[in-house]
């Protein structure tokens, strides 16, 4: 299909491409059916879900404002990551209270192991040399 110039696509057909491709249609068809290819498709997709419509805009010489576009973020996605954050935190919190625990058992331990400097006295463990 290469007939010298390159092809310009609307924003409308781009949108378009990747709302059939995030509705289940076959890279493959699509790219046959449509005439571009699939690395052009995945990386309209890429731009798609990472800017939203506004990511794909119409080909040719960027804009300064292309620039300043913004990661749509998709408002169950928000909520799905701030209860993930929750729970993350909540986690955080419970290992620290163990972390605290083991800390004061490991120095009780350290404390009472102690070698004593006092003649006679046996250690607390059996030595290894019998």
């Amino acid at each position: 299909m290469s007939t010298g110039k390159r092809r310009v696509f609307e924003r409308e057909f781009k949108v378009s491409a990747v709302e059939r491709l995030l509705a289940g249609d076959s890279a493959a068809a699509l790219s046959h059916e449509l005439e571009v290819s699939r690395g052009r498709l995945s990386q309209w997709c890429g731009q798609y879900r990472r800017y939203g419509p506004g990511g794909l805009r119409r080909a040719g010489r960027p804009r300064q404002t292309d620039a300043k576009l913004e990661p749509v973020v998709e408002a169950e996605d928000l909520a799905t990551a701030r209860q993930r954050l929750g729970e993350l935190e909540r986690k955080i919190g419970q290992q620290q209270v163990e972390l605290d625990f083991f800390r004061r058992a490991l120095r009780r331990v350290g404390e009472a192991r102690q070698p004593s400097d006092e003649p006679g006295v046996k250690a607390s463990t059996p030595s290894s040399r019998s």
